[in-house]
């Protein structure tokens, strides 16, 4: 995992070999050499594809800790469809950020201002609207049928704003200064790095709270949290009881402070 206590001189060192390498062989990435140590999914540069997924409707559900176990398992349904891109479809990142919030419960998120980056499908915002919050759900262009889809699909129409909002660009005048950003899956797409942390700046104050849910995926992932650190800190999720088991799957749940 990244920690906010990582020498940065052993990370600029471990980055610039990196380069060297790729610049001598491009296609290293795909050799199975590089990436999670014994890990299965090690050969990955992008999420690994599933088999195609067009218009496929799922129900997942998630545990309502907030009213400590009394409450009714929230149910999310979700349309996939992986023909914009690699965001139409649910991620695992997405899974374990959605059902942290719902550890975190209603007291968490009930009126409060909350946007999501890459949003892709929606997931993670749909069920920070059903605990309460005031969500504004946000990705490309090509997204936003499937994301407006969910939301109707899920009587989420009064709690849930679907919005563009592409990395890198001046943010529209709808998007508001939110109090919690959720991001779960955006460390993928190396040219995207600088883009999102610009975005995440630009979102961003001291007070803001923001979860930051990603999967490792290769070594040329530090290279996006050398240029997060010029802006944030950020520490591990530590009370979440599922952290061993998706630790296992390289999968991390952070989160991040503006400096």
């Amino acid at each position: 995992m990244f920690g906010d206590t990582l020498d940065p001189a052993i990370l600029s060192n471990e980055i610039a070999l990196d380069e060297t390498l790729d610049a001598h062989d491009p296609l290293r990435h795909l050799r199975g050499d590089e990436g999670v140590e014994h890990h299965a999914d090690s050969r990955s540069i992008v999420p690994i594809q599933p088999p195609s997924v067009h218009n496929e409707v799922i129900r997942l559900s998630f545990p309502n800790d907030s009213d400590k176990g009394c409450a009714a398992a929230i149910q999310i349904t979700l349309k996939m469809d992986a023909s914009p891109g690699c965001g139409g479809i649910a991620w695992p990142a997405g899974d374990v950020l959605a059902n942290y919030l719902t550890i975190r419960g209603e007291a968490y998120c009930k009126g409060r201002t909350i946007l999501e980056l890459g949003s892709g499908t929606g997931l993670v915002g749909l069920v920070a609207a059903i605990l309460g919050g005031n969500v504004w759900i946000t990705d490309q262009a090509p997204l936003l049928d499937i994301m407006r889809a969910n939301v109707r699909l899920n009587h989420l129409e009064s709690s849930v704003v679907v919005s563009e909002l592409n990395w890198g660009e001046a943010l529209s005048s709808e998007i508001p200064r939110p109090d919690i950003i959720l991001a779960a899956d955006c460390v993928y797409f190396e040219p995207a790095f600088p883009l999102l942390v610009d975005t995440l700046s630009e979102l961003a104050t001291a007070r803001t709270e923001i979860l930051f849910c990603y999967k490792k995926r290769r070594k040329a992932d530090k290279r996006f949290f050398t240029l997060l650190k010029k802006h944030f800190s950020w520490k591990e999720i530590e009370d979440d009881p599922s952290s061993a088991r998706y630790n296992q799957e390289a999968i991390s749940l952070l989160t991040l402070k503006r400096k």
